[in-house]
């Protein structure tokens, strides 16, 4: 599953609880200053992504005509140009190793910001971190049903992509975090 924009600062407090509760580092600098660092990496990776997307997007619309006529799958083209161009963006779309990547590099950033401590093997750090993020990104869908659930439930009706909807999304998902210790 991809991570989205919106998904970001809830990934990175979940490493963030994830690395205090592991008693495998000390942060120096608090909860909080170790969850904006995660955040700002995924973010860049995040980025990095949909910039690859949005040159593929450019490619095919220059080319719709051409796909057209050829009656090409644009789904499957698409991937093929995502998975040609990927590498130049830096982005990597095997999932598991991304994750482990973008572990790594938050690992890197905390250190090299002097915000955590530890005398275990960066390793083991980084399986902390990546623990985090696939936890999280396996629990994502049953915690969305469960936030749309709630919204469905009442008995006044919500439109997706108003102000009011996304409130209330952001305060019942935030509340399902909690409830599985996630922030």
């Amino acid at each position: 599953m991809k991570i989205s924009l919106k998904t970001i600062p809830h990934i990175a407090n979940k490493i963030a609880v994830d690395l205090n509760k592991s008693g495998a580092v000390t942060m120096t600098k608090g909860l909080e200053n170790v969850a904006l660092e995660a955040q700002k990496v995924l973010e860049e990776n995040v980025k990095q992504e949909m910039a690859l997307e949005k040159k593929v997007d450019e490619i095919c619309m220059d080319n719709e005509e051409e796909i057209e006529f050829m009656l090409a799958d644009e789904r499957q083209l698409f991937f093929m140009i995502k998975k040609k161009l990927a590498p130049e963006y830096g982005v990597i779309l095997d999932y598991e190793e991304r994750y482990s990547d973008i572990s790594h590099k938050i690992l890197d950033e905390l250190y090299e910001e002097d915000l955590i401590h530890f005398e275990v093997t960066e390793n083991r750090i980084k399986n902390i971190i990546y623990n985090a993020i696939t936890s999280f990104i396996a629990d994502a869908s049953e915690i969305e049903d469960a936030v749309m659930d709630k919204i469905r439930s009442y008995k006044r009706k919500f439109i997706p992509g108003t102000d009011e909807f996304d409130i209330l999304h952001e305060k019942l998902y935030r509340e399902e975090l909690m409830k599985k210790g996630m922030e």
